[in-house]
């Protein structure tokens, strides 16, 4: 496999704190880092969870001290439909309104986690990275925190938040997918297979897409190395992420592979929103089995 035509030189968790403000912020931070970072921070709870658990209420038993916490489902998505999927994109004055109601401003740093590995908190870090702002998730979430936590809902005084329009060159619609090179799908081998399907109207995956499970981003809760990551993706058929769409459920756990993507070095790959939501609740041919099909 040929080398990539250009390899990003990485911000990793071992950057130096002082470094995660001086420059643009890499897609990852230690808990150590956090600890040591601006005052203009927002620390973000983006709990969530499939099976349609409260992620508020996990809030509430315990979160980091001073985190706001945000709904995927009314924060970060527009409202579910059969034409744009489960979580399509927010129009960008809604999210900005809604950021700003959140306390954070377009000139905040925001640092984002989760207790599901990034599935969630990974889609809040890559829509503001997308915007601009510097974000990151916090590798290994909540788990990684040792401090102690803080069950009072933290709350910011709102803020106005500018208004971004979503940039077209990250994002790819369904039509658009026939001709956008290299398409991954971020679910389960079982889910891109066809050997179950949990949440949507069919089961399979989009026509020649290739697996890419968010899961084996991680070891042990936590990224991979820059280097594991990268030998991963190439394995797959990456050479440059601007060639590369991802999808998944619903543009979600997607964004896991495209923050690990700009971690290992490989840049920054694309996203269909509407992902495997939008596209079987259409007449759109779907494949199954283990190969792209």
């Amino acid at each position: 496999m040929g080398q990539p035509a250009c390899r990003r030189r990485p911000l990793t968790p071992d950057t130096d704190p002082d470094q995660l403000t001086a420059l643009s912020i890499g897609p990852l931070v230690t808990a150590g880092q956090l600890e040591e970072m601006a005052d203009n921070l927002v620390l973000c709870d983006v709990r969530w969870y499939l099976d349609g658990s409260s992620g508020y209420e996990a809030y509430l038993r315990g979160h980091i001290p001073g985190a706001v916490f945000v709904d995927l489902d009314s924060d970060l998505a527009g409202a579910p439909s059969t034409t744009d999927g489960r979580h399509p994109f927010p129009s960008a004055e809604v999210f900005a309104t809604s950021l700003g109601v959140l306390g954070i401003g377009s000139d905040n740093t925001v640092v984002a986690y989760d207790d599901s590995g990034g599935l969630s908190a990974s889609r809040m870090v890559w829509m503001l990275r997308m915007l601009g702002q510097p974000a990151a998730l916090l590798d290994g979430g909540l788990a990684a925190w040792s401090g102690p936590l803080q069950t009072e809902v933290a709350l910011l005084a709102p803020v106005d938040c500018l208004v971004r329009p979503w940039p077209g060159i990250s994002l790819v619609e369904a039509d658009d997918l026939g001709g956008a090179g290299l398409v991954l799908d971020a679910r389960s081998g079982e889910r891109y297979r066809g050997d179950i399907e949990p949440m949507d109207k069919r089961a399979g995956h989009v026509p020649g897409a290739v697996n890419a499970p968010f899961e084996q981003n991680m070891v042990d809760g936590r990224f991979k190395s820059t280097d594991d990551l990268m030998a991963h993706y190439e394995s797959l058929g990456v050479s440059d992420a601007a060639d590369v769409v991802l999808y998944c459920g619903s543009g979600v756990s997607a964004c896991h592979d495209l923050l690990a993507m700009e971690y290992s070095g490989l840049g920054r790959g694309r996203l269909y929103v509407g992902s495997w939501s939008q596209w079987s609740a259409s007449d759109r041919p779907a494949a199954t089995g283990p190969e792209p099909g």
